[in-house]
């Protein structure tokens, strides 16, 4: 069985032209049945500079191709930490969805485009689900309404944590009907869905929306669900409240 190549020589030789001229030099070099001592003696310090040129050549090219293939290993790296400090600029660690900044941010894009919902929720009772369960259970339910919401709406859904336990949902649509709609079935999802121990009991949540016009700026959006979510939880909690203004 034969040995292996080995990775350089595998590479493709950027000399075969001044390979083939050298060796010629080095034959007649060789030859010393050719006339001329002095030729002869000059031949041989050519063939000596040009046999260390290309070694120095040969040399430079893979250090250029070693310092190509670091730069290009750092570019990735580079790329890939910039990706991980704009997730963490814009997503909530606990979670994984938006964050305040964010979903504020996405909310403003739609509104410039299009018809679009702002629908904000409240976990009810929520103290209450830390002061009997702990903050760990209690980090556990916030974690399991993202993740319904997540599973109900979609990932491509803009899914922001803006508070402790108030979530905000960016939905775009043109039929106030739909808003209606989709709200209740996340407060219907997150009523619905049993918790990991030690939690015991189900896990509501008030929601509120509003429907707004293209155009719209995201601060009226925002009061006008704002409102519509403390009017669900004056009015009994786990439901749903369209603002309709006054």
């Amino acid at each position: 069985m034969g040995t292996p190549m080995s990775e350089a020589s595998l590479e493709p030789d950027l000399f075969t032209v001044e390979a083939a001229a050298l060796a010629a030099a080095r034959s007649m070099h060789a030859d010393v049945s050719a006339p001329g001592a002095e030729q002869r003696r000059v031949l041989g310090e050519l063939i000596l500079h040009y046999e260390r040129l290309m070694r120095e050549t040969r040399r430079l090219i893979r250090r250029s191709d070693r310092a190509e293939r670091d730069m290009n290993q750092l570019n990735r790296q580079l790329q890939e930490l910039a990706g991980q400090l704009e997730y963490r600029a814009t997503h909530d660690p606990l979670t994984g969805a938006l964050n305040r900044g964010a979903v504020i941010e996405h909310a403003q894009s739609r509104l410039a485009l299009g018809d679009m919902a702002l629908i904000v929720l409240d976990i009810d009772l929520f103290k209450q689900v830390n002061d009997d369960f702990g903050h760990p259970a209690g980090d556990g339910v916030i974690q399991a309404v993202v993740d319904c919401l997540k599973h109900l709406l979609g990932e491509q859904t803009a899914i922001g944590r803006v508070g402790g336990e108030e979530f905000s949902v960016v939905w775009p649509t043109t039929s106030r009907d739909d808003a209606v709609k989709v709200a209740q079935q996340i407060c219907d999802t997150i009523a619905r869905h049993r918790h990991a121990a030690p939690i015991s009991r189900a896990i509501t949540a008030s929601v509120g929306l509003s429907w707004n016009r293209a155009g719209t700026a995201f601060e009226t959006a925002y009061s006008h669900a704002d409102q519509a979510l403390y009017q669900a939880k004056r009015e009994g909690r786990n439901c749903v409240r369209l603002w309709l203004g006054n």
